[in-house]
């Protein structure tokens, strides 16, 4: 999928907002990719989702696997075009890791699957949780990249869109020193209301 159709599709079900938000790392940007808005409409999931598993298949990945909440969607619909299982990570007392009777193989071969990546904080701590059941973190496929190529997960990064997005820390963020409002529509506890 050539980055301007993914970005289109961004803008037609409004899931490309302006504003001033909270990222779920806690830093701010003035721009949001609300991925949920796109993946609630399961043509688009699967078109995002194939498109993403043609850059993942040359892996040959076992197993796909999705941070929950962002991830859950899009990792599915890649394993589902890769015909491979479907796992999620979520968190427990803050800490991320495979629940649900969910189990990797020994030297598995997986890919971690996310909607949209700025630290890459997420992800990490899913290879780890997944490096600890014994899985072979093989590599990583995102719908947007907001680092523009700087997050290193030492795998190969594959996402659909890679672009640099402002990403500061409040005390950096040009609308906190104007007081305006901050939102946090991110999935991370404690962070989806406006403050």
């Amino acid at each position: 999928m050539r980055e301007e159709a993914l970005l289109k599709l961004f803008q037609e079900t409004g899931a490309l907002r302006r504003g001033h938000f909270q990222l779920s790392s806690g830093l701010h940007s003035g721009v949001y990719f609300q991925s949920a808005l796109v993946l609630q409409h399961p043509d688009r999931a699967e078109i995002l989702g194939r498109s993403l598993a043609r850059t993942l298949a040359p892996l040959r990945p076992e197993v796909v696997v999705g941070p929950a909440l962002g991830g859950l969607i899009i990792a599915w619909e890649v394993a589902r075009e890769l015909d491979v299982r479907g796992l999620f990570t979520e968190r427990k007392k803050g800490v991320m890791m495979l629940r649900r009777g969910f189990t990797l193989r020994p030297d598995e071969r997986v890919v971690v699957v996310e909607d949209v990546v700025t630290t890459g904080k997420s992800t990490r701590e899913t290879i780890d949780a997944l490096i600890e059941a014994g899985g072979d973190v093989v590599g990583v496929g995102a719908i947007v990249d907001r680092s523009a190529g700087e997050v290193d997960f030492r795998v190969p990064f594959h996402p659909l869109l890679s672009l640099a997005v402002d990403a500061l820390s409040p005390e950096k963020c040009p609308d906190c020193a104007e007081g305006r409002p901050v939102e946090k529509p991110g999935s991370r506890e404690g962070a989806a209301k406006a403050v």
